[in-house]
Order: structure tokens, then sequence, then C-alpha cells
């Protein structure tokens, strides 16, 4: 089973492609929509429901309400925001891997520990305008620190949600299907 937390946009057809993806390779999808159906086409309407409206403690609570429902042993697969979620959910429940796209969130950044040995990827553009280096570091750090692997990949571009066709002004189909070959193996091997 994997757990899907979609960016600030919300649950867009991008999301829903993503879950295709993972479907295809034979996997079950549970996507956890933590704002209840409301979408965005844009970042800062957006930005401003999640952190003014909702803010982190409701985001984190409704993502972890989100997989009550899901046997321990999922994985847990984050884009841009919903890294965060995925990385928090990952520390309260036992999860068998972790994938971040377009974003890496620290744990210790929410007073957590990473969970000792959960494996995790992180998959994000070097020229993304919302990529902070001193994050995916310290990701890299706690994870480590918890004896863990990680693998973080570095694709060429600027786009943030790279992998959602339906933001042309930041997809990229060639470095999405490489992160798809990297993150379908990835999966499957946490079975």
């Amino acid at each position: 089973m994997i757990a899907i937390f979609p960016s600030v946009l919300g649950v867009r057809q991008g999301t829903r492609d993503a879950a295709d993806e993972f479907h295809r390779a034979g996997h079950e999808v549970h996507i956890v929509d933590i704002f209840e159906g409301r979408t965005f086409d844009t970042y800062p309407p957006a930005m401003a429901f999640a952190w003014e409206e909702l803010g982190q403690a409701e985001m984190l609570r409704r993502a972890l309400a989100g997989v009550t429902g899901l046997a321990d042993g999922f994985a847990a697969t984050g884009f841009s925001l919903g890294c965060m979620l995925a990385a928090y959910v990952a520390t309260q429940r036992p999860v068998c891997g972790v994938v971040m796209i377009a974003g890496a969130i620290p744990v210790s950044a929410m007073g957590e520990q990473w969970p000792v040995g959960v494996p995790a990827q992180t998959h994000s553009m070097l020229g993304d305008p919302w990529r902070e280096q001193a994050e995916i570091d310290q990701t890299v750090h706690d994870i480590e620190a918890a004896r863990a692997p990680i693998d973080v990949f570095d694709y060429p571009g600027s786009g943030h949600l790279f992998s959602d066709p339906t933001l042309p002004d930041e997809y990229d189909a060639k470095a999405t299907r490489i992160m798809w070959d990297r993150v379908l193996p990835f999966v499957a091997s946490l079975r």
C-alpha cells in the first residue's frame, strides 16, 4: 500500500496520474486529501489556505488521520508540501519507506526523529525556486542518523512539481520518466 500526500495545490489530475503510475506497477494506493476536496491552480491562495487557515499542526493532524485505516508497513509518498506530511507520518506510524518528490523536509525541524532503518528517496530539480539545499542536507543527516539509506536524486531544470503534466510551466517529461524509473523499483523493493 502506498499513501500519497499531495502538494499544496491539493488533489489534482497530477496526483491522480501519480496514483495511476503506482497502480500500473501493481500497488494499491490511498490518496490522503488533507484539503477535503479543495484544489488550487496557483500557489499564493494555496499557501494562504494551508498555512494561514489550516496551519501546520492541523495539516499534520489531518495527514495522520488520513492513514488511520491503513495497516502498518505502507509506503509514504509526498509531493512538495506532501513531503512534510509523508515524513511526519513516518515518525508516527510504522512505514516501510518514504518518497519525497519536489521537496525534502527534515523531521528534526518538527521535533521528531526519523524511524530507524526506514529508507527514503528525494527527487527535485536543481533550479526549483522552492528548493532549499539546507533542508535536503538536514533531511539526509536525519535519515542517516537513524541508520537508514537515503538516495538524493537531482534533475536539471527549474520546475517545482516537475512530474505534474497539468502544470506546463513546471512539467519535465524526461525527468519525470527517469524519476518513475527510480521510484517504482524502490517501492517494489520495500515489499
